[in-house]
């Protein structure tokens, strides 16, 4: 009924656009207008509206298995398959969304040209097993934790957004019931994958994960949602939603289609990941069907979370080796009283930390994901990780406009950017899942 409505409004003010009335009265280009912005929103609410998740059913869960190359020990070298991916991620990132970014910040958004180019990719793909329409055999936390550092390495704020949906798909590989991944996991790999995202952080002073205000209790067959999340990225323009609520058994996390009853969102502008579109979104008396709550017996919430504290360092990681590639030649062509800056010693030991201070929040990224490629416990190593990504990461960003001087503070360079987005490690838990 509302599209209905918003066909006839939209047929009303064509007609009039098109009439000599509307020159009589100079509101030809203002009626253009309007016609054209609901034309737009129109299609977007359509296109959520129309998606029907369907898929092949399943006799039993899809699950990938451990790759045949791990071994016990921590092994830095990575695989021929995984430098392919590596270097077709680089160009991505260089190539598109390092020329976009700016733009991107700007307008507080991604433009849809950004997710058909990613989707080109075929990172999808990797996320869903074969058993679904995928063409992934083995998951591999190392090889997602590469492409996110990658893929900010271009800006993080696009970056989050590409990796949103799949970092839905990586969830329902790794935990979602037969009938979950029948369901969901083969539109991720249809020629337009649904925008789908993750909601933890909620507006409350030292949030804590593990103890959420959002609930979500038995109500009849089903569940009923209640609370508020923000600074979803691609919240607005999400069709699939996995939120994070705390029910009488512990946290969990619940898979919610967007258009559902009770469901409100508002613009979550903060100081970095403009360029992701975070929103915030309220859920009152959301009532969701019993099998919409994520996984079975085997679902860890701890490995959930612990998994997006990876992802953070890997985004961490991708920015801060921005900082570094760009101060390094700036420093050593900047002349000042008759000599590069690089020359002063104050200057060269600061470039130096960030080089030594990177390598740090790589390698505990890179312990945390190896350990959990291998099956073993890695709760230690990714909040380290992620620990050291919130500091260091943010130390690197300050350090970085610090050396550009007065540059640092103007949009004419992009550090300034990359120092906001850094700032944001420290406080984001949603978004992503290796």
């Amino acid at each position: 009924m509302p599209q209905d409505a918003q066909g006839f409004a939209l047929n009303v003010l064509n007609r009039f656009a098109g009439s000599d009335l509307a020159d009589k009265l100079g509101l030809r280009k203002p009626v253009e207008k309007s016609a054209y912005t609901l034309t737009k929103t129109g299609f977007r609410l359509v296109a959520t509206a129309a998606r029907q998740f369907k898929g092949q059913k399943l006799d039993k869960a899809a699950r990938l298995a451990q790759p045949g190359h791990t071994t016990d020990l921590f092994d830095l070298n990575i695989t021929e398959e995984q430098q392919m991916i590596r270097d077709s991620v680089r160009a991505f990132a260089q190539d598109v969304l390092r020329p976009a970014a700016h733009e991107a910040d700007e307008k507080l958004h991604m433009g849809d040209e950004f997710f058909a180019q990613a989707n080109e990719l075929g990172l999808a793909m990797f996320s869903v097993p074969e058993a679904v329409g995928g063409a992934a055999t083995e998951r591999s936390p190392v090889t997602s934790l590469l492409i996110a550092e990658d893929l900010a390495n271009g800006d993080m704020g696009l970056a989050l957004g590409i990796l949103a949906p799949l970092s839905v798909a990586n969830a329902l590989t790794h935990w979602g019931t037969a009938q979950q991944q029948s369901t969901y996991l083969s539109a991720f790999c249809s020629e337009k994958p649904p925008v789908a995202t993750i909601a933890v952080n909620e507006p409350a002073p030292l949030f804590n994960p593990h103890k959420l205000a959002t609930r979500a209790v038995r109500s009849g067959g089903g569940w009923l949602l209640n609370g508020s999340k923000s600074g979803v990225p691609m919240g607005n323009r999400a069709e699939l939603l996995l939120v994070a609520a705390q029910t009488d058994a512990g946290p969990a996390v619940f898979i919610v289609e967007n258009g559902a009853s009770g469901i409100s969102f508002s613009d979550g502008r903060g100081m970095g990941l403009r360029a992701a579109g975070l929103c915030d979104i309220t859920f009152e008396n959301v009532s969701l069907p019993a099998h919409a709550k994520l996984g079975a017996e085997d679902f860890n919430y701890a490995a959930f979370i612990d998994f997006g504290h990876m992802a953070w360092a890997a985004l961490a990681a991708g920015t801060a080796q921005s900082v570094l590639d760009y101060v390094i030649p700036y420093v050593n062509e900047r002349v000042a009283f008759g000599e590069p800056i690089s020359h002063r010693q104050s200057v060269a030991f600061m470039v130096a930390n960030i080089g030594i201070e990177l390598e740090g929040m790589r390698l505990i990224a890179l312990r945390a994901a190896a350990r959990a490629e291998q099956g073993l416990d890695f709760h230690r190593e990714a909040f380290l990780a992620r620990t050291c990504a919130a500091q260091r990461g943010m130390e690197i960003g300050t350090n970085g406009v610090q050396l550009l001087g007065g540059h640092g503070f103007t949009k004419e360079h992009p550090v300034e950017r990359w120092y906001r987005d850094l700032r944001a490690v420290g406080i984001q838990y949603n978004g992503l899942h290796l």
